[in-house]
């Protein structure tokens, strides 16, 4: 079932005397099920930050529309979670009291919201560690801090803008695969942003690969491969190739007869 749809969005930055328009996205469209994961995949500058803060609500299109449910995105709200690239926790709460800011405007009582937490705290593997300052933790437990404050309010959706973009590689693995376990306890419909063509195998279900043409759709990959998913496999290895041979396209906008075969959804 669609949860989530990008309709012909395109978002133009105004120019100056000095500097014409800047259209960073030009009639981009796709969906996105429910409880799928997908990854937005592309060049540096190619719109992809620039369209999930748009799905986040904080930015709006020039034109087109964004439903999530049908209805359409007017900007911020509950039912979207969001994790930025730096966390973003707050340094004067501890680690119960940031995830429990999630729940800040929600209806619920006193006592559910003590439980919501409660829970994710267990979820998210921090138990013991709940009077503790974000300084006082490691990048992976304030990344699983981060997580479950975008949780504690029962989003539909939740949206990651390159969680680990400044992690180093050998703990970057380790946080995917911590941050694969908490999306897939969550059973909840996410969208990512990623530099990393393993990263979006490892964690995707589909991937979106933009170009540097205004954002245009160079690939909807899909990744059809067994979870937990073993870096290792052949198959794997195979998506990896081919998804990186896509990012060289996104990259050129050069496209020959034989790269557009591996540009089609894979079955």
């Amino acid at each position: 079932m669609e949860c989530l749809k990008i309709d012909n969005i395109t978002k133009v930055y105004k120019g100056n005397k000095k500097e014409p328009d800047k259209i960073v996205l030009k009639d981009i469209s796709f969906s996105i099920n429910e409880g799928e994961f997908v990854c937005l995949l592309g060049p540096s500058g190619c719109g992809k930050t620039t369209l999930l803060t748009m799905m986040g609500g904080f930015l709006e299109p020039t034109s087109g529309k964004i439903l999530l449910d049908g209805n359409e995105i007017k900007g911020p709200g509950s039912e979207r979670g969001y994790v930025f690239q730096n966390y973003a926790l707050f340094p004067w709460m501890t680690v119960k009291e940031n995830i429990a800011y999630g729940l800040k405007f929600s209806t619920k009582t006193k006592e559910e919201k003590e439980e919501r937490v409660k829970y994710l705290i267990n979820m998210a593997r921090l138990n013991g560690n709940e009077k503790k300052f974000p300084i006082q933790l490691s990048g992976g437990m304030q990344q699983r801090v981060a997580v479950a404050r975008a949780l504690a309010g029962f989003p539909r959706v939740l949206l990651l803008d390159e969680p680990l973009g400044a992690i180093d590689f050998q703990m970057r693995e380790l946080l995917q695969n911590e941050l694969d376990q908490m999306v897939q306890e969550a059973h909840i419909t996410a969208v990512m942003v990623t530099h990393d063509v393993s990263e979006s195998v490892f964690m995707s279900d589909r991937v979106i690969v933009l170009g540097n043409n205004h954002g245009h759709i160079v690939s909807d990959y899909k990744i059809d491969l067994p979870r937990r998913r073993d870096r290792e496999s052949e198959e794997f290895k195979k998506c990896v190739t081919e998804l990186t041979s896509l990012v060289r396209i996104a990259f050129n906008e050069n496209i020959t007869a034989g790269e557009a075969c591996i540009m089609k959804r894979r079955k």
